[in-house]
């Protein structure tokens, strides 16, 4: 916008300057032919035309200048006001009239033969770009200048309070609501209030969606228990498909709650060591069986719910470990960031779906495998807390073969 003012304010200029260039700067009007006349036949300027004309002697037949042309008519109408013959007036004019005995106008050069010599009187010369000229112009760059301020001033004024706004808008996630500045010209701040009112019915159907799948996986817990109580009594080939079922649905609800959980318990944000808490979880895990490794990182201090991230790279090690039969971590510094780093050794992810795969209940394997299949809500939740942190979760393949999940959360 400041730049766009900028340039109209320019090409008004330029166009102005233009105008004016090409227009007559002030100066002394016409010079009669009569004063010629009297300069050539005294060899003296008379006084009100020295700002126009100069008088001197020379023996030389070569005078003019370039863009100066003879007019015979001009000399004739000369040597009749000074009552000498036409032969002896040479004259070069820059423009020509229509009428001889009109007064000079532009740059001329007139001689006269008077047996010893020449007599020139010719005009000052006035070069193109005069004083006048560039006075204009440093007038006209000083307007630009002032303009130019007022108007970026102005853009600034304007434009501040929508990139506030956008930048509030950018901020907004589910389970925690964002100030919207509400400030700046008329219409923005209509805006920001039909933002916050949208945001605020957005939070409100997430929540009101989030409790009842929340209850209805909680309540489906009562009916699984007494489920469990009546497969006792089956015989053992049954009963053992069936606790198995049940285990798997126990499962699904439990990552069903974690869902409608992680990210928008409101619990507080505190200052944590996130190596620290990767390299616990590491131990925790390897003691319990599962081919996880973690490389020594730099100290890297995010804000955060503790329990929050330990579950998204719970999950991320349990995906790498059943897709990608082990889990190796890392992390690093980066500009106000923290990049943690999951690898696993299995045939990747498509990429094509990389999106897809965020989605809940979509599953990375179409098998509905106990062991492979999963819920299809490990990568949501992953992205619910990483998202409820200010983070990111993007999906890569390994130049080597084996997927790599990067998790970025802000320091």
């Amino acid at each position: 916008m400041v730049l766009l003012v900028i340039a109209a304010a320019l090409i008004a200029t330029t166009t102005q300057f233009t105008i004016m260039f090409n227009g007559p700067p002030p100066g002394p009007g016409p010079l009669p032919l009569a004063r010629v006349a009297e300069a050539l036949r005294t060899g003296i300027v008379p006084p009100t035309s020295r700002a126009r004309m100069t008088v001197t002697r020379t023996n030389e037949d070569k005078f003019g200048r370039q863009d100066e042309r003879p007019s015979p008519a001009r000399d004739a109408a000369i040597a009749r006001l000074m009552e000498v013959p036409a032969e002896r007036i040479h004259g070069l004019y820059q423009l020509p009239a229509r009428d001889p005995e009109q007064d000079m106008r532009g740059s001329f050069t007139v001689a006269m033969e008077d047996g010893n010599g020449w007599i020139v009187a010719s005009s000052v010369y006035r070069p193109t770009f005069t004083r006048w000229h560039l006075a204009r112009l440093l007038g006209m760059l000083g307007t630009l200048l002032v303009l130019s301020l007022l108007a970026w001033a102005v853009a600034r004024r304007i434009s501040r309070p929508i990139r506030d706004l956008a930048g509030a808008a950018t901020r907004v996630r589910l389970g925690a609501r964002q100030p919207i500045p509400q400030k700046g010209p008329r219409e923005v701040h209509e805006l920001a209030r039909a933002l916050d009112s949208m945001q605020e019915r957005i939070l409100l159907e997430a929540e009101n969606r989030s409790a009842m799948l929340g209850a209805i996986a909680h309540d489906l817990g009562t009916p699984l228990s007494r489920i469990a109580f009546w497969v006792e009594q089956l015989p053992d080939a049954a009963r053992l498909r069936a606790e198995a079922d049940i285990e798997e649905m126990r499962a699904m609800l439990k990552a069903a709650l974690a869902f409608t959980r992680d990210g928008r318990d409101g619990t507080p944000h505190a200052k944590l060591d996130l190596g620290s808490l990767i390299e616990s979880l590491v131990d925790d895990l390897a003691a319990a069986g599962k081919p996880v490794t973690v490389e020594p990182g730099p100290r890297a201090v995010v804000r955060g719910d503790s329990a929050a991230l330990r579950r998204l790279f719970a999950n991320l090690i349990e995906n790498a470990v059943r897709y990608g039969e082990r889990a190796r971590l890392r992390w690093s510094l980066g500009e106000a960031t923290v990049d943690a780093v999951v690898e696993d050794d299995g045939r990747g992810f498509d990429l094509a779906r990389a999106e897809a795969l965020f989605a809940p209940f979509v599953r990375g394997e179409a098998s509905r495998s106990r062991e492979t299949g999963g819920t299809g809500l490990g990568l949501a939740i992953v992205r619910s807390i990483a998202e409820a942190h200010g983070g990111t979760v993007t999906l890569e393949n390994r130049p080597g073969g084996g997927g790599r999940v990067r998790v970025r959360l802000p320091t």
